[in-house]
Order: C-alpha cells, then structure tokens, then sequence
C-alpha cells in the first residue's frame, strides 16, 4: 500500500479522493481542540457570534499537547478519544470543517454529517505521542489559553503520519477492516 501526500488545508476534490484505509502524511497548517474549546466554540456558534479560528478547509487535531521540552516545538501529542467531541462536530463541519484527527469510532450523527459536507476522520496512533510530535515544527497557542495544554493550538506540520479511518462516502474502516481480516483478505 503506498503513502499519499496531503496538503493542508484540505480542499474539496482531496477529501473526495481519499478512501478509509488510505495511509496520508499531512503536512501544512492545522488547529487542535479538545472537549473544553470544542464546548466554547458551539457556545459562540449558538450565540451567533464569531468562531476564533475559521474552519473552513481545516483539519483539527484532537489533542492536548505536552509541554515542549528544550530543543523542541511541542511535547509528546498523541491524540484523544474523538466520541468526547462529537456532539460538537456536525456544526463545525457545517462551517466548512474537513477533517479530524483522532482515535476511536465516531457516532452515526457525525458520519452522516461528514458525508453531506465532505469531510473525512484521521486516525493518527495512540502510544506513539513522541513520535507523532517529531511532525509538529511550529506551535503556537492562538485562542483560549486559560484552558492549558486545551487551548486551541496553531500546528504547522510536516509529514505527519495518518491513516484515513473513515472516508466522504462514510466508509469505516472500524467496520471493513474487520471483515476483511475475517475474510483474509488483508
């Protein structure tokens, strides 16, 4: 299985193409959030008001990263469990959102809502947080830096190891994958 290249932000005919199952390497600019700024930002959505970031074309990175340690950008950041964000993401993804990183399975609300504004979910490893933080060469912290390692972060990354988990047709590679073990197929 070869490797594709994925520019960020991601664009409409990319999403497209990809597949589950696809293995990516995302490099560009992406945003993080976990539960906390995913709560803030529904809130300023509800209120009508303006988000901090635009999502439109974006990819978020579930994650709360480490703190740096010298010498480099950020600490180990492995990414979270994504079901704690998705009564979040179907208003973000009708802003233009068009991807997730994560790990675990998605509810069928957020799959169905991936597959009517073409999005796709990322899986990145959990365990491997220190490697996943070699393809992070720029952070900074660009909205809500009460909330610590939770703020909304700015990634520039590079080469950042992923694999499409589920697709813009909502194919889930949580449900092929098995039956094609079970099958030998793989």
């Amino acid at each position: 299985m070869s490797t594709i290249t994925v520019q960020l932000p991601l664009d409409e005919k990319v999403v497209r193409e990809l597949r589950a199952g696809d293995s990516v390497l995302l490099s560009g600019v992406l945003y993080t959030a976990r539960d906390a700024a995913h709560k803030r930002m529904i809130e300023l959505i509800d209120k009508g008001e303006e988000l901090p970031i635009d999502v439109k074309g974006q990819v978020i990175y579930y994650v709360g990263p480490a703190p740096a340690s010298p010498g480099h950008t950020v600490g180990p950041a492995g990414p979270t469990t994504s079901y704690r964000m998705d009564a979040y993401t179907p208003q973000l993804l009708d802003l233009g959102l068009k991807g997730m990183i994560g790990k675990g399975k998605r509810s069928e609300n957020v799959i169905d809502s991936m597959k009517k504004n073409g999005a796709v979910y990322f899986g990145a490893t959990g365990g491997a947080a220190a490697l996943i933080a070699r393809s992070i060469v720029k952070s900074e912290v660009v909205a809500y830096p009460d909330l610590g390692s939770e703020a909304i972060h700015r990634f520039e990354i590079k080469d950042f190891p992923a694999i499409v988990l589920i697709d813009s047709q909502g194919t889930n590679l949580y449900e092929t994958g098995p039956a094609l073990y079970k099958k030998n197929d793989l």
